[in-house]
């Protein structure tokens, strides 16, 4: 590997390093604004439970009550809430993998199951953190490794095509020999 290539794939390396290294951060992130999102749902379905339970129901008793309407908007808005009592179930969930997952693995567990809103919103705002964590570490490693890799087979690539593709240095082949 020549100097330039040498000092190509280390910038690689701590490009790859310096963005892996934020996946724990952006997990955090993340699992922060999951946090607000299951408060903001749990006022609208305690409430709604509440008020299933002072008409001497529960939950699934007041969501047929709106399915069973002859009333589109009752009928639609029972949907609605039914959505949102999954919604707020499914957020609780993902906090929860998300809380006893290991540091170095929660962005796993974050993209095998991101909620798109969540996750959209999360991105958006991002601010990038310092890795001094052990997680950011292994992930700088990982990235930088991982950039260094891809320079390096980038650079083998290109290596093999400029020979393939160079014409041959040699006199006697120009017809004259």
């Amino acid at each position: 590997m020549g100097q330039i290539a040498r000092i190509i794939a280390i910038v690689a390396g701590l490009a790859g390093g310096t963005v892996f290294s934020q996946a724990p951060e952006f997990a955090q992130q993340y699992r922060q604004r999951i946090g607000g999102a299951i408060d903001e749902l749990r006022v609208i379905v305690e409430d709604f439970n509440t008020q299933a339970a002072e008409h001497h129901l529960d939950r699934q008793q007041a969501l047929n009550a709106y399915a069973q309407s002859s009333d589109d908007f009752l009928r639609d808005r029972g949907v609605s809430m039914q959505s949102t009592i999954s919604r707020y179930e499914t957020l609780l969930s993902q906090q929860l993998h998300l809380g006893t997952a290991a540091p170095v693995a929660k962005p796993f567990v974050l993209l095998g199951n991101a909620d798109d809103v969540v996750f959209a919103n999360t991105w958006r705002d991002f601010v990038p953190g310092v890795p001094v964590s052990f997680a950011g570490l292994v992930w700088g490693a990982i990235g930088f490794v991982g950039g260094w890799v891809v320079a390096a087979l980038l650079g083998l690539g290109a290596r093999r095509w400029t020979r393939t593709t160079r014409p041959s240095p040699r006199p006697w082949k120009n017809g004259s020999g």
